[in-house]
């Protein structure tokens, strides 16, 4: 049986791995992993957010969002503290058993140069952190063959990490396509708030409809506009307040304050004269 092709891709003809488990948990970040420890099994870690530290027998490596801890059967392995961290290391891990891939050890995935953590960003994370979620969703909810959806997103993920490792992590294009990605995520941010300021608006909401996380989301927002999300709301919604008030009539400023999603007056008024200069009142009263 080939087990590359020309390009030195790894060949997959078969792949049924039994899934085993997944957790999703926050890590303790003054306090190391009770153990150093290896499994039978091949475990895959998805770093959601944050950042960590981890110890293997050839050293230890620094973990971020995106990453993708890859630990293989046999591999020994410890998460460390990291009281360093700004965030700490929120992961999702899954296990599989029951599978060879061609030119691997039985349970086990190429690694990246030897490594052990598989860097992504753009379209390979977003895919990724989809599945992530979807899988979290499926656990949730006791619904037939709900294992088989579970090991069905698993597949996807190990074909994505395979696809990974075998062609260059920088494609000609790739720059372009991200920053299109990057573009209408947030125009769709934008437009959102301009017809929803009145509402109650939660970033991890919006960051969940969009399977991104939201740190990233608030971090491409950033890179775009140069303005956090939150910040860019709260710009729409003082500057629409300021025109109901120097229309007249806007009934009381509690009433105002309401109208353009905020229950505290006094929360309002706050904001609205560090932005302008003038309380709301005497924005009226000018007016």
């Amino acid at each position: 049986m080939e087990k590359y092709n020309n390009n030195g891709c790894i060949l997959i003809d078969d792949l049924n791995p039994t899934f085993l488990y997944t957790w999703k948990g926050t890590r303790d970040k003054a306090r190391d992993e009770a153990s150093f420890h290896s499994h039978n099994h091949l475990e895959l870690a998805f770093i959601l957010s944050g950042e960590g530290r981890y110890r293997f027998e050839d050293g230890i490596v620094c973990v971020k969002e995106g990453d993708v801890l890859i630990i293989n059967p046999g591999v020994k392995h410890q998460a460390l503290a990291c009281p360093e961290a700004e965030t700490p290391a929120t992961e999702f891990f899954t296990g599989a058993t029951d599978f060879h891939i061609c030119g691997c050890p039985e349970n086990a995935l190429p690694v990246p140069d030897g490594g052990h953590v598989l860097h992504t960003d753009g379209e390979l994370w977003q895919r990724l952190f989809k599945l992530y979620s979807a899988m979290e969703a499926e656990k949730a909810v006791c619904r037939q063959g709900r294992y088989f959806m579970l090991k069905a997103y698993l597949m996807q993920i190990i074909l994505l990490v395979i696809r990974e490792e075998c062609r260059p992590l920088e494609q000609a294009d790739g720059g372009a396509l991200e920053s299109v990605n990057k573009k209408n995520v947030v125009e769709q941010m934008v437009n959102y708030f301009e017809d929803h300021y009145s509402e109650k608006i939660s970033l991890e909401q919006m960051a969940e409809n969009m399977y991104l996380s939201p740190f990233y989301l608030s971090k491409i927002f950033k890179s775009e506009t140069g303005d956090t999300p939150i910040r860019h709301l709260i710009n729409i919604r003082l500057e629409k307040a300021r025109e109901r008030l120097a229309g007249g009539g806007a009934g009381s400023i509690q009433e105002v304050a309401a109208s353009v999603g905020y229950d505290d007056a006094y929360h309002f008024s706050k904001l609205f004269k560090k932005r302008y200069g003038i309380s709301p009142s005497q924005a009226r009263k000018k007016a």
